[in-house]
């Protein structure tokens, strides 16, 4: 097929490592340009991406010839830039948080659906090399039915974040773990939260519960601020236990300059004996699946070229919305909520 001509909004940390280098070293992308307003940050694209131009404007961008675009901001921006984005006919990407609520969400996605263009949520998370091993073993049925999934991104970290850009840690590591909790074990019926306001106002140390409308139980925990970070995941099924403590490593490796295509062995892991499947009969080693974050881009232009779904529904980030919209009032009010249940 004809590359994708696509462009780049924001060219910050997320914009320069999580979404340049990914479309660069994908064939069926052509990274078409940039629009950032910052000197500083032109300058880094000229010297990281040469052949990449900058613009000033969504519209310039378009009327140099985009078919879409990555939109990678402040969080407070998204949603103001993608149905911008939708209006000029372009297919849209859009980093997490996709909207800050639930009704923002929806109207994205209407918009899209009534001018005809793709738009996918940036949740790159579900191609981690954790994550993918979870998945594999729940659906070939190893550790048989799922009763508890817990999942963590924790670390000490505390003048770095939660960011303001990012809305808040139940907005930003929220989103990628209520996203896989969606991803693993379907819809949800009922929602617990518990959030700790920082002086900066906004909220970490974020603990979430749901109840899967299967009976599975989602416990999710989001932090800056943990001395003792627990296991990336820990998933209870009525077969087996597994504990997987080695976290992802692909952002670690852009982070370097690296990319899908100079990197060599990309997203494979170094074994452990920390992550294990645990059976009646013992204890075994397991090997995490290789990380697949360069797999995102060309299963997206080829959507939009009509040759498949796009890596991640648009319906996708409604559902997420809804289940933070909740967490959040949740927090704020100390009981159990229902999601959707404001509408």
């Amino acid at each position: 097929m004809d590359p994708l001509r696509i462009g780049l909004v924001g060219y910050g940390f997320g914009g320069r490592y999580f979404h340049a280098p990914l479309i660069a070293s994908a064939p069926e992308c052509t990274f078409l340009g940039v629009v950032t307003a910052s000197e500083e940050r032109r300058t880094l694209l000229r010297a990281e991406h040469p052949d990449v131009a900058a613009f000033d404007s969504l519209a310039a961008l378009a009327a140099a010839g985009a078919e879409a675009v990555s939109i990678s901001t402040p969080a407070d921006t998204h949603s103001a830039l993608t149905d911008e984005a939708i209006g000029l006919g372009l297919s849209v990407v859009c980093d997490k948080p996709f909207a800050l609520d639930p009704v923002a969400a929806r109207r994205s996605v209407e918009l899209a659906a009534a001018a005809g263009v793709t738009l996918s949520p940036y949740q790159n998370r579900r191609w981690d090399s954790d994550f993918l091993t979870v998945r594999a073993l729940v659906s070939d049925g190893t550790l048989g039915e799922v009763r508890r999934f817990e999942s963590r991104f924790e670390r000490y970290a505390p003048d770095q974040g939660p960011g303001r850009s990012g809305g808040g840690t139940l907005l930003d590591f929220g989103a990628h773990l209520v996203d896989q909790a969606l991803c693993l074990l379907g819809p949800v019926e009922s929602v617990h939260a518990e959030t700790r306001t920082r002086d900066s106002g906004l909220d970490d140390d974020v603990f979430v519960a749901l109840r899967h409308t299967g009976g599975a139980v989602s416990h999710l925990w989001g932090s800056w601020s943990q001395h003792a970070p627990g296991p990336r995941f820990r998933v209870t099924g009525t077969a087996a236990s597994l504990v997987v403590t080695t976290g992802d490593t692909q952002e670690d490796v852009l982070i370097t300059g690296a990319t899908p295509a100079t990197a060599g062995t990309w997203g494979v892991e170094a074994a452990s004996d920390l992550d294990r499947l645990l059976t009646p009969s013992g204890a075994a080693a397991v090997r995490l699946e290789r990380g697949a974050w360069d797999s995102y881009y060309p299963t997206f232009a080829r959507s939009v070229r009509g040759e498949g779904p796009p890596p991640v529904a648009a319906a996708d980030a409604v559902a997420t919305a809804d289940v933070l919209e909740a967490a959040r009032v949740s927090a704020a009010s100390h009981q159990v909520v229902r999601p959707g249940a404001a509408r």
